[in-house]
């Protein structure tokens, strides 16, 4: 199950709805849960109205809750831990009042709304993912995911249009992947050799769907050796369509490319079981479920183009979409629509 924001954490606690949401994925089949963005203990991290945190002891005891119902149900779960970066909008809890930070300063009608990054807001930020890359640990969770796209923090340094610095983080591709790199580094030497981190990346942005951050596949190889070095396990592609080539004079998928260049597990994703792109008319059109779409998921898995597929609206909308593509009881899926968006089924 691929990680979708649902901002129905009051108070940014999860609740038993959301256990019993997580739950209902892996009784419908879901092998592996990787959870909505949950934000780290960060004064401004999260950038989303009641989105859950990964930190204090109400939100930590809900997540053990989840943890222990999906393991209950038979299936493995990792929490994605994220930092909203220069996305958060002024006014989103907690801490509404404070600046945004990113890669650099931001301002808005002549008022700053976004504090570029000093040497301690970087290492408060590295310390902050690590604290909960250990919280997820010890919650009995079978892994983490970092949050490595679509605009927000991470992102935001690895795009060099998000990300105009001039020091050793800014630049060059191997400046701009280094705070990624840190924060993975710090993560594999809290949480040990055996307790697997996924990073999670994208070309695309909500902001601007055509956007790269490596325009061949040497620039990819710059961006993500780096990061196996410093001890990422599996890659986690976010396409809006997974099958589509990455790059001109060449067929291959991002995420193919990903898993040639690194030799590592990867997981696709993009429109799986859905007939149309992601786009933010999701929230408010009609985008209907394609079930038959699976047969390129099959084909692509057995070139090994990569080695875990995720799907997001369609198990969102149907928690039996899984088992319902076993049986190829294709007519019986509930298809997405935005409304599946409203509610926690």
């Amino acid at each position: 199950m691929a990680p979708m924001t649902r901002g129905k954490s009051p108070q940014n606690i999860p609740t038993p709805e959301i256990a019993q949401y997580y739950r209902r994925r892996v009784d419908g089949g879901v092998g592996l849960i990787i959870t909505e963005c949950t934000f780290i203990k960060h004064p401004v991290a999260n950038g989303i109205s009641n989105a859950p945190a990964f930190h204090g002891e109400q939100a930590l005891l809900g997540w053990l809750h989840v943890v222990e119902e999906v393991h209950d149900a038979g299936g493995k779960i990792i929490p994605q831990i994220w930092h909203s970066g220069s996305s958060r909008s002024i006014g989103i809890k907690p801490n509404e009042t404070m600046l945004s930070i990113g890669p650099t300063d931001k301002f808005k009608n002549g008022r700053q709304v976004v504090k570029g990054m000093n040497e301690t807001d970087i290492f408060e930020v590295i310390h902050a993912f690590t604290q909960a890359a250990v919280e997820a640990q010890l919650l009995g969770f079978d892994g983490v995911e970092i949050h490595g796209a679509h605009s927000y923090l991470i992102d935001q340094f690895l795009w060099s249009e998000s990300n105009s610095r001039t020091d050793e983080y800014g630049g060059s591709i191997s400046n701009r992947v280094k705070l990624a790199s840190k924060i993975v580094e710090s993560i594999r030497s809290a949480v040990g050799k055996d307790f697997p981190i996924f990073f999670r990346f994208s070309q695309w942005k909500l902001t601007n769907y055509n956007a790269k951050i490596v325009r061949n596949p040497v620039e990819l190889e710059q961006m993500l050796l780096p990061l196996v070095k410093a001890g990422v396990d599996v890659f986690h592609v976010s396409t809006r369509r997974f099958w589509l080539p990455a790059f001109e004079g060449s067929e291959l998928s991002l995420a193919a490319w990903t898993k040639t260049i690194t030799g590592k597990p990867v997981i696709a994703v993009g429109s799986v079981g859905i007939d149309k792109e992601f786009s933010l008319d999701m929230f408010t059109g009609n985008i209907q479920s394609q079930p038959k779409a699976i047969d390129l998921v099959e084909d692509k898995l057995k070139t090994g183009d990569f080695d875990l597929i995720a799907v997001g609206r369609a198990i969102l909308a149907d928690a039996n979409w899984p088992n319902k593509i076993k049986l190829n009881q294709l007519d019986e899926i509930l298809n997405f629509s935005s409304k599946s968006l409203a509610s926690l089924d």
